[in-house]
């Protein structure tokens, strides 16, 4: 069979979904990509993937004549590949994915990822893309959401009629994210960030809470991931003073994780956060935002701390809970976060979905043959 996948991003998809276009090509089927140019299209194509880049899709891009082209390009690859299948991730794939599937009548996939900065801060732009989703949408053979808030939004405004699933996000590779050796307290504490640096990551909060906590002891913050927002100046003021070491976009973030004591995630909105489960995977401690995509990871109290969202004092307070507790507790919790990763979060789980889901469509392709 031929499966096409359509993402916004080519990082995110190879980090992401790498075990399933493994699994789909292993298991004989041709697997078309469609993605924006990057950095990962080589490791893309070494799974077997056959990658088309389509720079039509721009990821924040607000231009209507360039999302009709992409509409129209969706349109013409259909046609090109005669895919048996379309999996699609984020909201422009999704919506203009679908709208083409429909109009072809190519079975689609849809996996909802999070509501997205448009949705969530409202106005005429949010009105737009719920409308868009909601054309996108409703021919889908089955569309997954991350979370079940998510879920619960888009079934109460009729967006999504037919059959939905929930996953627990992504999943991770606990291969991949080990069990690691908890950092010796030599004196200094090291708190993570890992992500993309933008208001709506609680990155403002997070400065706030740590310049406070710089004053009362020694602690770090290292932060990985590049600026979507004009936050530079910021980081780089922060950095003079002490308080933290930015390292840019990091490939691999592992090596991070391991020299962490904790993890710390005060985001507004999530699917369900990916930088969470890896940390939990590898054992250590997170703080993150009550929201949906990050309480469903975080076991309070256990495996890591919730704080409020858009409150730099709540976060400031679960990072002290943190620091006031015996090393060899904060230890444990992360070992109670990796087993929680095994039992609930493991991405086979989510790889296991999305062949039942394809396995449908492949059995009825051959029965139509």
């Amino acid at each position: 069979m031929k499966v096409l996948i359509l993402a916004n991003n080519d990082t995110g998809l190879y980090l992401f979904r790498k075990e399933l276009l493994a699994r789909l090509t292993g298991e004989g089927h041709t697997v078309y990509v469609s993605v924006p140019s990057g950095t990962m299209i080589q490791r893309l194509k070494g799974l077997g993937c056959k990658v088309t880049t389509c720079d039509l899709l721009e990821r924040r891009g607000k231009n209507p004549v360039k999302d009709l082209s992409l509409l129209h390009y969706y349109d013409r690859l259909l046609l090109h590949v005669r895919p048996d299948c379309v999996l699609s991730y984020t909201v422009k794939p999704n919506a203009y994915g679908g709208m083409a599937c429909a109009r072809r009548r190519v079975p689609f996939i849809a996996n909802v990822t999070g509501l997205g900065d448009a949705i969530m801060r409202g106005g005429m732009l949010a009105k737009v893309t719920l409308l868009l989703y909601r054309q996108g949408l409703k021919k889908a053979d089955c569309v997954f959401f991350q979370n079940e808030e998510n879920l619960s939004f888009f079934r109460e405004r009729g967006i999504t009629r037919g059959k939905t699933r929930l996953l627990p996000g992504s999943g991770v590779n606990t291969r991949e994210y080990p069990l690691m050796p908890y950092p010796a307290d030599e004196g200094e504490i090291r708190f993570l960030y890992a992500g993309r640096i933008m208001k709506d990551k609680g990155i403002e909060e997070l400065l706030t809470a740590m310049r406070r906590l710089r004053k009362e002891t020694r602690i770090l913050l290292d932060i990985a991931g590049a600026c979507d927002e004009d936050y530079e100046e910021a980081l780089r003021t922060a950095e003079k003073e002490g308080l933290l070491f930015w390292h840019g976009m990091v490939e691999d973030v592992r090596p991070l994780y391991a020299r962490a004591h904790c993890v710390v995630l005060p985001s507004y909105h999530e699917g369900m956060s990916n930088v969470l489960q890896e940390a939990a995977s590898c054992g250590r401690v997170t703080i993150a935002s009550d929201v949906s995509g990050c309480r469903e990871i975080i076991d309070d109290g256990n495996t890591g701390f919730l704080c409020k969202p858009h409150d730099a004092e709540s976060l400031y307070r679960a990072m002290v809970r943190f620091l006031q507790i015996h090393p060899s507790v904060r230890e444990e919790m992360g070992k109670a976060a990796r087993k929680r990763m095994e039992e609930r979060f493991e991405r086979g789980r989510v790889i296991d979905a999305y062949l039942e889901e394809t396995g449908e469509i492949f059995d009825r392709a051959r029965k139509e043959r």
